[in-house]
């Protein structure tokens, strides 16, 4: 939370926030002093996420689950009305760099499960402007990108990361 804090007054727009973490519940609330407008949380981090998800529209924020590599679409499918994102996962949780797992099979379960609810697909883990577009065509339309953006970059040549975020950009944007 201090550091959602921190970044709040530098960020105009949505705040995003993803805990891999496990409990989430005791957290909720301080997030969202800090300024979270979005708060996903794992499937996988507790036995009640009918709870967590409330408890997180209860403080005011939209509520987002996320999903591992492992876990199957069905799992969010009694879900859907309780959920304004779901990430699907296509690395494993826990450090930068990984080599993408393809979870198009899943992303487009998810899209046909979804319909027409306003809920958001949104992929974290190995996304540049190869695999951006597999997920954008699938449905995919939130796309967190890490180790792609900052690939080339320094702090004496920080004009290679905005190259980057505009070739996934673009690349998503011609498969969508």
């Amino acid at each position: 939370p201090p550091a959602v804090a921190a970044f709040r007054r530098h960020v105009k727009t949505v705040m995003d926030v993803h805990l891999m973490i496990a409990p989430v519940d005791p957290y909720i609330d301080a997030f969202a002093k800090a300024g979270a407008d979005i708060l996903t949380a794992h499937l996988e981090a507790g036995p009640h996420i009918h709870r967590t998800l409330q408890a997180i529209r209860g403080a005011g924020m939209k509520a987002g689950v996320a999903l591992n590599p492992g876990t199957p679409a069905e799992a969010v499918e009694h879900l859907l009305d309780l959920t304004d994102l779901i990430c699907v996962m296509t690395v494993n949780p826990g450090f930068g760099g990984q080599k993408f797992i393809d979870m198009t099979a899943k992303v487009r379960r998810l899209r046909a499960m979804i319909g027409d609810r306003p809920v958001h697909i949104e992929i974290d883990g190995g996304m540049d402007p190869v695999t951006a577009p597999l997920m954008a065509a699938a449905g995919a339309d939130v796309l967190v990108a890490g180790s792609a953006v900052f690939k080339g970059g320094s702090a004496d040549n920080p004009g290679v990361y905005g190259e980057n975020i505009r070739a996934i950009r673009a690349a998503a944007e011609a498969a969508s």
